[in-house]
């Protein structure tokens, strides 16, 4: 994936902070943020947190904690593609879990909106601890965008 500068980003980094602060509170309950944004691309961080856990004896993150993680970076990167504003809804997210989470450890997921038509947006993602060469899970996903 490349990364293609963005103007002012953080200023856009710090808004969609604010929009997924005050308008999405399961992604305020999981501590998410943006952490990183590119013209169509999006990094987010999933902060560990022991009430996230799954798996008591493991330590690891439940699934469903890192689903969100990666439909919210998808989600992000698809708007730092758009050149107008639209109302957007997940059609589709197909996620491969590789391995599990360590515990103890926080999970960015790193997405690319690869395509964009009129009325459909086309992303990947990958989570990990920082190294994508090492996967926790990899995702594709399609978002509708809403023109009212």
């Amino acid at each position: 994936m490349t990364r293609e500068p963005l103007e002012n980003k953080e200023q856009v980094i710090d808004s969609l902070n604010a929009l997924y602060e005050a308008h999405i509170p399961h992604n305020r309950a999981l501590g998410l943020r943006v952490v990183d944004a590119g013209t169509g691309e999006a990094w987010v961080k999933l902060p560990y947190d022991a009430k996230l856990v799954g798996n008591p004896e493991t330590g690891v993150l439940h699934g469903g904690c890192i689903t969100t993680l990666i439909d919210v970076a998808c989600g992000a990167a698809v708007m730092l593609k758009l050149t107008r504003m639209v109302r957007i809804a997940t059609l589709d997210l197909r996620i491969d879990y590789l391995r599990p989470a360590r515990p103890g450890q926080d999970v960015v997921a790193h997405a690319e909106c690869y395509k964009l038509t009129h009325n459909v947006a086309f992303v990947r993602a990958l989570a990990s601890h920082g190294d994508g060469n090492d996967p926790i899970a990899s995702a594709q996903g399609t978002f509708i965008l809403v023109d009212e």
